[in-house]
């Protein structure tokens, strides 16, 4: 178990339940994408491939990307937790997901609103097999990375 308390377990909750929402990638894109704009209606201009669009366009290849980007890299930030007790994200990754979030105009609050619609997504594929300790384990990953990206936003900005 790493400092921070991540167990076998955990990682193996947010493995074994990435592996089955990765069974059907563009109906869960959709359904993660849908949920951060009934969260959230204002979060549409923060997306380039939702700003022109009345609804959240199927089968869009930068949708489905950045979805399976945010569900990955939460995954591995589970499994580095594990392994190493914190979060190891190549230097050159944060400075992009840092620049980049701060130039579509993200703000803290909005990591917020992503977390609530992974985790309803995470419900709505995991049906009987989503819990506590599910929704614990990727919430837990969730917030370590999404704190590493504000932080390095934050260096950003002052730079």
């Amino acid at each position: 178990m790493g400092e921070n308390g991540f167990t076998e377990k955990q990682e193996a909750l947010v493995k074994e339940s990435w592996e089955i929402l990765k069974q059907d990638i563009p109906k869960y894109s959709l359904h993660f994408f849908s949920q951060i704009l009934e969260i959230a209606p204002a979060a549409k201009g923060l997306f380039s491939f939702l700003r022109d669009s009345d609804e959240v366009p199927h089968n869009n290849p930068k949708l489905k990307a950045h979805a399976v980007k945010v569900f990955k890299m939460t995954c591995e930030t589970a499994i580095q937790l594990r392994e190493k007790g914190k979060v190891v994200v190549a230097d050159t990754t944060l400075q992009y997901l840092g620049s980049i979030h701060l130039k579509s105009g993200v703000i803290d609050p909005h990591f917020e609103v992503v977390k609530e619609a992974l985790l309803r997504t995470l419900k709505e594929g995991l049906g009987e097999k989503y819990n506590e300790e599910v929704e614990g384990a990727w919430s837990q990953a969730y917030d370590h990375l999404a704190l590493a990206i504000k932080t390095e936003m934050k260096q950003e900005d002052q730079s």
